[in-house]
């Protein structure tokens, strides 16, 4: 089955709900930064998040970046997404091996540590939105619906899975972000609370068969499906977009690559694709720049 992100209200128009089936896009995320069992977990569940909030967007060019940065082994996500379903991200430590927690599961909280959730909207505005909240408990879910409450002022319930199979492939990844609407009434609110209390993990319902739109019938009830897309991960690193980060390093440190390397390779953080810059390109940079 391919990856999706539904966009949905409930009957009564009060919540707007989003959620995804995300297996494939964490599962080319490890391929590309062949990352251990607690990383994949980690990073799965911030690029399902990502790919539902940059559905969010409203801009064709409109682009969210997550980040987390915290004092435990991983050290810290990045991962960005654009409207249109294009994510990708990057571990700062792809390899962390960690012991399973107390309840069995992937300690993804130990692997992050304490630390801070950061949103950058880049809105084609001037200056980016940019919202920081303090990790309450680094399984980013509970970090994201409090982002939600304290930055954007939205009561929200976030959900995200990842479910890791025994050669450390992913078999199966998605998640939902519920939000109030301001006008939504106590009956609403009650009968949401009382099916989040009841549904199992994410992944659970996964695996039993279920897709997006099932699980959201589950916390809604009858639903409004507004719109479908497919999600994927996807990096739009160009040697062009590369060549304008090396120029953005200065004239200094250019020049010191020219004397001392002779030229230099840039690898991208997101997919690994390497641009080899050899001397005469650099000469070609500095003069731009001189």
């Amino acid at each position: 089955m391919k990856d999706y992100i539904i966009r949905a209200t409930d009957k009564k128009k009060q919540i707007r709900a989003f959620a995804a089936v995300t297996t494939n896009l964490v599962e080319e995320g490890r391929k590309i930064h062949d990352t251990s069992p607690v990383v994949s977990a980690a990073m799965g569940r911030l690029m399902t998040a990502a790919g539902m909030m940059g559905y969010m967007l409203k801009g064709e060019k409109d682009i969210i970046t997550l980040q987390i940065k915290g004092d435990g082994p991983l050290r810290g996500i990045v991962v960005t997404a654009d409207n249109k379903g294009n994510v990708k991200g990057y571990p700062y430590n792809p390899s962390v091996d960690l012991p399973l927690n107390s309840i069995g599961k992937l300690d993804v909280k130990r692997a992050i540590g304490n630390g801070y959730l950061t949103v950058i909207k880049d809105l084609g505005l001037k200056e980016p939105y940019i919202g920081q909240t303090k990790l309450v408990s680094g399984e980013i879910a509970e970090d994201l619906t409090f982002y939600f409450y304290n930055s954007e002022q939205i009561p929200s319930a976030v959900a995200l899975g990842v479910l890791v199979d025994r050669d450390w492939s992913i078999k199966k990844a998605g998640g939902f972000i519920i939000q109030l609407m301001p006008e939504t009434d106590e009956e609403t609110i009650s009968k949401l609370e009382n099916n989040l209390k009841k549904i199992s993990s994410i992944t659970s319902l996964l695996e039993e068969g279920k897709l997006a739109e099932d699980i959201l019938e589950m916390l809604l009830g009858e639903i409004e499906i507004l719109d479908k897309l497919p999600v994927n991960y996807n990096c739009n690193c160009t040697r062009e977009k590369i060549r304008k980060a090396l120029i953005s390093i200065g004239l200094k440190d250019l020049k010191e690559m020219l004397e001392e390397d002779k030229g230099g390779e840039v690898k991208c953080f997101f997919c690994n694709s390497s641009y080899v810059f050899n001397e005469d390109d650099l000469k070609e940079i500095i003069q731009e720049l001189s």
